[in-house]
């Protein structure tokens, strides 16, 4: 499948049996009206070029699996009155964990994206253990209050390789050692509860958060930038998600930028870890960013300093970025209020403004709609 100027074109396949079929072509509706908030039959039959009785009969049986419902009928049009159809929020409700360098959350999240419970915790690092008596403890909660949870699965967004990355937040290389052997699956399991663990790249789950929950947009290559305690992302490409051989696509921390004092890598400069170390400098408390109650008019002189390095290089590697692939739209999400992510995002558009344009065409640069627990919400996603 692929979104061509605003209409979905439909890959046959000969091969194909008609359970696959009719699972792809649900998949496909539920998807539309997941970006355009609610369709009529009529609307999906328009957009994926699907029979008017395919339609019907997909959206029936959707409706009877409780993941659509019915809205009220629209009037005042020619023919017969029609009826709008939205996701129903309340027919699943997921389990995800993401696992942070400064903070993991346990989530329960409905249908269309949005988190009903959840706890959150604060750490130094991660390591396996505080992980593992985390869940212990939390998930009875959760169950306990969330009463059609589906139990039996587990969605993880967590960074890849973490035990490589310890010198760069402070972390005890001993201690992240213990993730490099450590088969999470397996001790999870042996809490009791889950049978069905799938684990993501938390910057791929981030960009598929917001794949899936973001409004509908005709762009169908574009970049994302999740700004956590380090830099991650995702790409879009041909309307979908590409996680790479590896799961890796979209890691962007390493990406080299220029003439930058402090280190030549993204990470180095449009991270989280490096507003830390600001503050420490001014004698700040540098975990209290990560506190998502923290008041940022605090540290309001510290942050546009930040910000202003951050989308320096930012546009670095938009530029190379756009050397590769012509992207449509950069999409600048991060685990920080609403208005910080409006600074960064103008930064950006001015540095990319004042620089050396030639030989490429400058995107869309996007604020992300799914806001700071894009990491969380993405997990769910993988199964969707």
């Amino acid at each position: 499948m692929t979104v061509m100027n605003n209409q979905i074109v439909l890959r046959k396949s000969g091969s194909a049996n008609v359970n696959t079929v009719r699972t792809h072509n649900e998949s496909l509706v539920l998807r539309m009206i997941r970006k355009y908030g609610e369709l009529t039959k009529a609307d999906i039959t328009k957009l994926t070029g699907l029979s008017p009785n395919a339609s019907s009969v997909i959206f029936k049986h959707l409706e009877s699996e409780n993941l659509l419902v019915k809205g009220d009928k629209i009037k005042g049009r020619v023919g017969q009155p029609s009826c709008p159809y939205r996701i129903n929020p309340d027919s699943r409700k997921s389990t995800a964990l993401h696992i942070g360098r400064r903070s993991s959350e346990l989530a329960a999240v409905n249908f269309v994206g949005e988190i009903i419970w959840s706890k959150k915790i604060y750490h130094q690092y991660p390591t396996p253990t505080i992980i593992l008596n985390f869940l212990r403890e939390e998930f009875p909660k959760l169950k306990a209050q969330i009463k059609d949870v589906e139990v039996p699965k587990l969605y993880i967004a967590m960074p890849f390789e973490l035990w490589s990355w310890g010198d760069d937040f402070g972390a005890s290389s001993q201690e992240l050692q213990k993730w490099k052997n450590f088969d999470l699956k397996a001790h999870i399991r042996n809490l009791g509860d889950f049978t069905h663990i799938l684990i993501e790249n938390d910057g791929t789950s981030a960009c598929r958060a917001e794949y899936i929950f973001a409004p509908f947009s005709p762009e169908n290559d574009w970049i994302y930038f999740y700004i956590g305690t380090f830099i991650g992302g995702g790409i879009v490409l041909d309307g979908n998600v590409y996680t790479g051989t590896r799961g890796n696509a979209g890691g962007f921390g390493p990406m080299r930028v220029p003439n930058q004092e402090g280190g030549n890598r993204l990470v180095d400069h449009a991270s989280l870890i490096i507003l830390e170390r600001m503050l420490e400098k001014s004698g700040i408390d540098p975990l209290c960013i990560h506190d998502k109650d923290f008041n940022w008019d605090q540290i309001e002189t510290i942050t546009k300093e930040w910000t202003r390095r951050v989308g320096e290089n930012l546009a670095y590697a938009i530029l190379s970025s756009l050397s590769l692939l012509d992207f449509e739209k950069v999409v600048i999400e991060g685990a920080f209020p609403e208005k910080v992510k409006a600074l960064i995002v103008e930064e950006v558009e001015t540095q990319l403004n004042s620089g050396d344009l030639q030989g490429v065409h400058i995107p869309t640069i996007s604020p992300g709609f799914v806001g700071r627990a894009a990491r969380a919400k993405g997990a769910i996603t993988l199964d969707l």
